[in-house]
């Protein structure tokens, strides 16, 4: 904008005809005016709000950039015509198998070089279950091609997957779609450290966000179904708040399905949960298990069988 300013003085100076408000008071009527305005135009008031960024920024203005944080996402899913998704979610650490094994060689590798050392010992571990946990990554990718085929065609966006965009159980999903030529749709958030979304995301529902509260609300919105394959805190966060959504019938139920029931269980005892009187029998209603993606996909599509709301036709491949 000061470059534009200056333009205008310039041209003033050099005599060019303008327009009474298209330049600076003459000096001829005030000697200093030009030094006056041209620090009137520095000023951080007078920068046009959209490109103020210490005024966007500042913590008056966060209703707005929530605000923002939502409305592109949300005006290019209208575009692309998503009414429905299946979301997605799963450790980012879950490699796909011939990488966990090259991984976990890689350990072994390091601790025959140095058998006494504890951190490798412990890293050779992790790897190990790396490589265990690495048949999850081709459970999500079958499940995310599932959903792909559930279309009419490639094109089809009317009920499309939704992951968080990164990479482990998340690529696998968006990988299992890519691969059958469907659209996904992938949710990254911005960190303090730098990350990049998976390469099977579609380019054109690939979103970046600045809050996880507008980003959860996203992954909420069109939801017909949650995956939820192992993962940590962040895999729980979500899992959790779905739940508690739809204890507390701030949401309509929805099909949650935890992949893999002893890995669910060996790390929450919902028994305990409910004996102690925390949660209620009704609640373990909200969520089941499924081993495999057909299994997961076909619990879906029968769950909406069963309450007359068809979200996917087999025979007619169509959708509600």
């Amino acid at each position: 904008m000061m470059k534009k300013k200056n333009k205008i003085f310039k041209a003033f100076e050099t005599k060019k005809e303008t327009l009474p408000w298209e330049h600076p008071k003459l000096l001829e009527e005030d000697s200093s005016s030009h030094k006056r305005v041209k620090k009137l135009l520095k000023s951080q008031s007078y920068i046009i709000a959209e490109e103020d960024k210490t005024f966007l920024l500042a913590r008056d203005t966060l209703g707005i950039r929530l605000e923002l944080d939502y409305q592109k996402a949300e005006l290019l899913l209208q575009e692309h015509g998503v009414k429905h998704t299946i979301v997605v979610f799963g450790s980012a650490r879950i490699l796909e198998p011939m990488t966990a094994k090259k991984q976990r060689d890689l350990a072994l590798k390091k601790l025959n070089k140095n058998p006494e050392s504890k951190s490798y010992q412990k890293n050779l571990e992790k790897a190990d279950k790396i490589v265990q946990k690495s048949r999850f990554y081709s459970v999500a990718r079958e499940f995310g091609s599932l959903v792909g085929k559930a279309g009419k065609s490639p094109s089809d966006s009317r009920i499309t997957l939704m992951t968080g965009g990164g990479p482990g159980i998340m690529e696998a999903a968006n990988r299992g779609a890519f691969d059958v030529g469907a659209k996904s749709i992938g949710l990254n958030i911005s960190l303090p450290h730098e990350q990049f979304p998976n390469p099977y995301i579609t380019p054109e529902l690939c979103f970046q966000f600045h809050y996880f509260a507008i980003r959860k609300l996203h992954f909420l919105l069109r939801a017909k179904a949650l995956v939820v394959f192992p993962g940590g805190f962040g895999t729980m966060d979500e899992l959790f708040g779905i739940i508690t959504l739809m204890q507390t019938k701030k949401i309509e139920l929805m099909p949650v399905i935890l992949i893999d029931k002893s890995y669910w269980n060996s790390l929450i005892n919902f028994d305990l949960l409910e004996e102690e009187g925390m949660i209620s029998s009704d609640d373990r209603n909200l969520f089941w298990y499924a081993q495999s993606a057909q299994e997961a996909w076909g619990s879906i599509l029968s769950w909406y069988e069963s309450r007359g709301d068809k979200l996917y036709k087999r025979k007619k491949n169509e959708y509600n």
